[in-house]
């Protein structure tokens, strides 16, 4: 999921990945693409009306999960499109989860190119309100994210 400025085709544009969440495999070994847990940019207007509001909600309540968020914002001067890391550790998740993740979240990281911001999230009082990844993003100078004004 690396943010192209190019010109690309509308079907292929489609099918660019608006957000994902990556999860450990069962042996807890592997770090995996969580299966049905993306948002594709082919979706945003068709099947998903807000796509920030649907990502916070494919976050597990209970559980830590790594997610990439592609968010499209309107400064005063210019729009922007960013790439967002989020570790995502709500405080009821096991210790254990929260250990194994934190361990490994640097190498994730290493593995995705363009990323721009980085942000933990402990719980979704911190995450709900778009204000608080539009002050992630740029602070006062952002004046609308995923089109909507804030």
């Amino acid at each position: 999921m690396k943010v192209r400025k190019a010109q690309v085709c509308e079907d292929d544009k489609k099918k660019r990945k608006k957000a994902v969440l990556f999860c450990l495999s069962q042996d807890m070994k592997n770090i995996v693409l969580e299966e049905g847990k993306e948002i594709l940019l082919g979706d945003v207007g068709n099947t998903v009306d807000d796509p920030y509001l649907h990502f916070v909600k494919m976050l597990p309540p209970n559980d830590c999960r790594y997610a990439l968020y592609d968010a499209t914002y309107e400064t005063k001067e210019s729009k922007k499109e960013d790439l967002v890391f989020i570790f995502w550790a709500p405080e009821n998740a096991p210790l254990k989860s929260k250990m194994i993740y934190a361990s490994s979240k640097d190498a994730i990281k290493k593995k995705f190119t363009g990323i721009k911001h980085e942000w933990q999230v402990n719980g979704l009082e911190d995450i709900k309100d778009r204000r608080t990844l539009a002050e992630k993003l740029g602070g006062q100078s952002v004046i609308t994210l995923e089109g909507s004004p804030l």
